[in-house]
């Protein structure tokens, strides 16, 4: 009932848990059994390991989170040894999401990673290019293009290129993406936003900025899945502030092909178990056999 089709890879259900908010599922393994999931995206891995942000990094907001981790990642090549055959130990596909600084770094790492039997590299282009003076790939299309042809060159895996909501024009970047060899697209990752603690008279993150998750940004984020999936004719991978079945419903009616459930999870831990069972009752009660016959109809 929701079988779900990712560029030929078939997940049991279209429930993935969102970079970054999962680890590796470790730390949930005593919560909920991971074989339920349709699949887990990897904390953001890089070619050489990164410490993370200093300071506050996760900071509560009404209905959300904001976080500046600084993707803080025992690198691509220690993931591989240490980490990849834990997850690999379950019933539920792997999706390795990969960053980095400069276009080169993409490169190397997609190439080890490609040497691994992950099927879907999720590739998140809201990370900054440092050769470009700080501004993320994910921003402007040449950026997006030049990083993304560059990874199609060093893999034959499914490539899904995780958009940022802060792109120039979501549709326009989108379709770029695509052009450049993007065989589906996740969206959306955390918007730009700003903190400030009145009583030091600073921003809360050293950064300044960090990155707003959660039920706050969800219309938004329906709205972008939307606008996406009325573009482009690839799988799209919908997120930002799912919190229940009913939310998930909504985005595969925008247009979504699967789901990822990131900010939840560290408000119920077996918040994707609960999703999974209520998307199950709502189909079955609506006499619905497959999300197809309800997929993008909005």
């Amino acid at each position: 009932m929701l079988k779900t089709d990712i560029c030929g890879v078939e997940l049991k259900n279209p429930v993935i848990a969102a970079s970054g908010t999962f680890g590796f599922g470790r730390e949930f393994e005593t919560y909920m059994d991971l074989n339920r999931l349709g699949g887990i995206s990897t904390k953001g891995l890089t070619l050489i390991k990164k410490d993370g942000n200093p300071g506050i990094r996760i900071h509560e907001t009404p209905s959300g989170i904001m976080n500046s981790i600084g993707l803080q990642n025992p690198s691509v090549e220690e993931f591989i040894k240490k980490d990849l055959e834990f997850m690999e130990s379950f019933d539920t596909e792997i999706l390795a999401n990969i960053g980095g600084a400069q276009v080169e770094d993409y490169v190397e790492s997609i190439k080890l990673i490609s040497q691994t039997n992950v099927k879907i590299i999720e590739l998140n282009i809201s990370c900054p290019n440092v050769k470009e003076g700080g501004m993320a790939f994910g921003i402007r299309c040449p950026d997006a293009t030049k990083v993304i042809s560059e990874v199609r060159k060093a893999t034959d895996k499914i490539l899904m290129v995780k958009l940022s909501p802060n792109a120039e024009n979501i549709q326009q970047m989108a379709y770029a993406c695509v052009e450049a060899g993007a065989d589906c697209l996740s969206l959306v990752n955390t918007f730009n936003a700003i903190a400030i603690d009145i009583y030091k008279r600073k921003a809360v993150f050293n950064n300044i900025t960090a990155g707003l998750s959660g039920p706050a940004i969800k219309p938004i984020a329906l709205r972008m899945v939307k606008e996406v999936y009325d573009t482009v004719k690839v799988p799209v991978i919908g997120m930002g502030g799912i919190q229940s079945w009913e939310d998930a419903i909504e985005f595969i009616m925008a247009g979504s092909t699967a789901i990822q459930v990131g900010t939840a999870n560290f408000i119920e831990p077996t918040v994707m178990i609960d999703i999974i069972e209520g998307m199950e009752k709502f189909m079955k009660d609506e006499n619905i056999k497959s999300l197809d016959e309800i997929r993008g109809i909005i």
